[in-house]
C-alpha cells in the first residue's frame, strides 16, 4: 500500500520525502490557502519535491469550468492527478478528462455505488473518506472492505485510495483490507513510527552505548 500525505505544507512534504516513505500527495485549494500560496504555485512546488502522484482538486461547479481548471493543472507536471468531486458534474467532467488522457482522482466517495461510478469512467483513484463516514455514525472501514471486494470481483483497474484517515489504526486496517494507497495528515504519518517499546529500546541502547564509551575512555586513560 502506497503512503500519501494529505497536506499543502511544503516542509512536511519534504520531511516525509526525506524519510523515504512518501509515495504521493493529495491537496486542495483550501489547504493551499492556509499556507498562503496560490494553488498552481503550490502544485508546482509539490511536484518538484515528489515524483509520485500529486492530486490537485478542481473547484469549478460546472463541467466546462472543471475541464478548464484540469487542463491548466495537468499542464504543470506529468505527475499531476486531477481531483474531481463525486457528483454528476464531477463524474461527467472526469470522464472527459480521462478521454483527454488525464489521470483523475474521484474524491468524496461515501458509498460502493459511487465507487463503481468512479471505476466506470476509468478513474486512476477513487477516494472513500473513512473518517467522515465514521463521523456520520457509519462504518468507514466496512465501506472500504466492500469497495475493495467489489473492485476485485469486477477486476476494475481503478485504485482504492483510503482518505480521511484519523489515526495509525486507520492506516493499518486500510492496508489489511487491501487499499492500494492511503492518504493522511503529517501527524498521522509521523505516529506510524512510534511504539513505546521502541522508545524504551532506543533509550536502553543509547544508555549502553554511552556506558561503553565511558568504559573505553577510562581504559585508555581518557
Amino acid at each position: 500500500m502506497r503512503l500519501f500525505l494529505d497536506t499543502a505544507h511544503l516542509d512536511h512534504i519534504r520531511t516525509a520525502h526525506e524519510w523515504g516513505i512518501l509515495d504521493g500527495v493529495t491537496t486542495n485549494p483550501t489547504l493551499a490557502a492556509r499556507e498562503g500560496l496560490e494553488f498552481p504555485d503550490l502544485i508546482t512546488r509539490i511536484c518538484a519535491i515528489t515524483p509520485g502522484p500529486v492530486s490537485a482538486e478542481v473547484v469549478a461547479p460546472d463541467v466546462e469550468g472543471m475541464l478548464d481548471e484540469a487542463r491548466q493543472l495537468s499542464a504543470i507536471a506529468d505527475n499531476v492527478v486531477v481531483k474531481v468531486p463525486m457528483s454528476k458534474e464531477g463524474v461527467a467532467a472526469g470522464a472527459r478528462m480521462v478521454e483527454e488522457g488525464m489521470e483523475i482522482n474521484v474524491t468524496l466517495v461515501f458509498s460502493v455505488a459511487q465507487a463503481i461510478l468512479a471505476a466506470r469512467i476509468g478513474a486512476t483513484f477513487a477516494s472513500p473518506f473513512l473518517g467522515r463516514v465514521d463521523d456520520a455514525g457509519n462504518d468507514g472501514l466496512g465501506l472500504l472492505h466492500d469497495i475493495v471486494e467489489v473492485y476485485a470481483i469486477q477486476a476494475y483497474e481503478t485504485e482504492v485510495l483510503a482518505a480521511s484517515l484519523r489515526h495509525p489504526a486507520h492506516v493499518v486496517e486500510a492496508a489489511r483490507l487491501g487499499a492500494d494507497a492511503a492518504t493522511m495528515p503529517f501527524s498521522v504519518m509521523e505516529m506510524l513510527f512510534h511504539h513505546p517499546l521502541t522508545d524504551i529500546g532506543m533509550a536502553r541502547f543509547n544508555a549502553d552505548w554511552e556506558a561503553y564509551q565511558q568504559a573505553l575512555s577510562r581504559k585508555h586513560g581518557g
